[in-house]
């Protein structure tokens, strides 16, 4: 039986777990600062492609959480990864925001926004930027057979109205459209949790993942191998939990009542 006590590294969601588009839930500082005292650590995993690590980092500083960069996992750290390790693209049609872009070619990835003859792969984010030129680029090139990467599979991004389309939904406009499907790196891919393991050096056995969504978050602990928690704060309901094929190893109205268990495991 797994013990929350015994967890030493959280894998944090963010959207819907910490915060809701632009309002930090209020029992989410106590929590981070009760991780910190008792010599744990956390890492807020985002499938958000469409933001760099500093505007997170900019983001969480107006809600009043002290956050540095290697405190964050993206999906867009995990797409860089992938790439580099293939390292054979001549150059990736970029589908997506210019921080996206931006975060690519820093990391020496040869990106371009413009339908090009040496273009090799068609790589698509949350794309806040749309433009219909881009869902027709991406149609041509995808009918000429280019590989296909996503960032993330979500269907929407929560705002403080509701939800918006994200990736997944685009992506699912363009299977309509050309019969392809991409590659994903984001959740529920292990990739983000491995790597943040990684960073860290904690083992599978002291990790948890916790997030609001059974279909990226708690998908992406188990395809990880490691214990998830869900929460209800967000996207999740329970009624996705009789639906969902993965099951969470915890389910918490919000990260208040985790960190109550967490606290009572540990004495």
């Amino acid at each position: 039986m797994p013990r929350l006590g015994d967890k030493e590294l959280f894998l944090l969601d963010m959207d819907g777990t910490i915060y809701l588009d632009r309002d930090l839930f209020p029992w989410t500082i106590p929590f981070l600062e009760a991780v910190k005292a008792r010599g744990g650590k956390y890492r807020f995993l985002t499938n958000n492609s469409s933001k760099s690590g500093q505007d997170y980092i900019n983001k969480l500083a107006g809600m009043g959480i002290r956050a540095v960069r290697e405190e964050f996992v993206t999906s867009v750290d995990a797409l860089i990864a992938d790439l580099r390790s293939r390292s054979s693209y001549q150059m990736c049609y970029v589908f997506g925001t210019e921080s996206f872009k931006g975060q690519l070619r820093t990391a020496g990835i040869p990106v371009t926004d413009k339908r090009e003859e040496n273009i090799d792969c068609l790589v698509i984010g949350f794309d806040t930027e749309l433009t219909f030129q881009k869902l027709e680029d991406a149609c041509i090139l995808l009918n000429k057979g280019v590989d296909f990467i996503a960032a993330n599979p979500d269907w929407v991004c929560p705002t403080w109205y509701g939800s918006v389309p994200d990736c997944g939904s685009v992506c699912e406009m363009l299977f309509r459209a050309t019969g392809r499907r991409p590659r994903v790196i984001g959740k529920p891919q292990p990739a983000m949790v491995r790597l943040a393991m990684e960073r860290t050096g904690v083992s599978p056995e002291r990790t948890v993942m916790i997030g609001d969504r059974m279909y990226t978050d708690i998908a992406a602990g188990a395809n990880a191998g490691i214990d998830t928690a869900f929460v209800l704060s967000g996207e999740g309901t329970k009624a996705d939990l009789e639906v969902s094929e993965v099951k969470p190893t915890w389910v918490f109205e919000s990260i208040a009542a985790l960190h109550r268990a967490w606290e009572g495991e540990r004495g």
